[in-house]
């Protein structure tokens, strides 16, 4: 009985261990269906903070059905969409932070101060439903790349697409 508890124990962690991402994604994956990411470090932040009420591409900042999250976009790229498993709530990378950048860190909009104070820091497993487009990302950031939040997302985006466009 006892090597059979075992057995099924080391399957069931041999499955967890196979479920979950253990590398960061630096550039936007062709992968179908959900992938997930484990041990993601998270943050909160709110609209009362520096950068106010919208996000980097200009519109409101969402706690909705789709909620707003910011990152370095040459890890996380603009419009990626996942959802953190423990709670089951979507986000989507709208937005960037000075203090994300060269980070995997992912902050998470929360409405209000005491929701953001609740979150605090904590380390999620998400499945990523959908990866942003790093195209995209640099469009966007290209006309600030003389900020120093900036300009190393822009150096990070471009190596990326050298490096996909030469490889064979």
């Amino acid at each position: 009985m006892t090597h059979l508890l075992r057995l099924t124990l080391l399957g069931t962690f041999a499955f967890f261990g196979v479920s979950c991402a253990s590398r960061l994604q630096t550039v936007a994956s062709t992968s179908v269906g959900p992938e997930r990411i484990c041990h993601v470090r998270t943050t909160a932040y709110t609209h009362t903070e520096e950068g106010g009420p919208h996000n980097a591409i200009g519109t409101p900042l969402s706690g909705k059905e789709i909620k707003s999250a910011a990152a370095d976009w040459s890890r996380w790229p603009l419009g990626t969409k996942f959802r953190i498993v423990d709670t089951d709530e979507i986000f989507q990378i709208d937005d960037y932070g000075r203090a994300l950048v060269g980070t995997g860190t992912i902050d998470l909009y929360k409405s209000n101060r005491l929701a953001m104070r609740k979150w605090g820091v904590r380390s999620v497993d998400i499945d990523v439903i959908e990866w942003g487009s790093p195209a995209k990302s640099l469009k966007v950031l290209a006309p600030r790349k003389h900020s120093r939040t900036v300009h190393p997302m822009v150096l990070a985006l471009r190596k990326s697409q050298e490096n996909s466009t030469h490889s064979f």
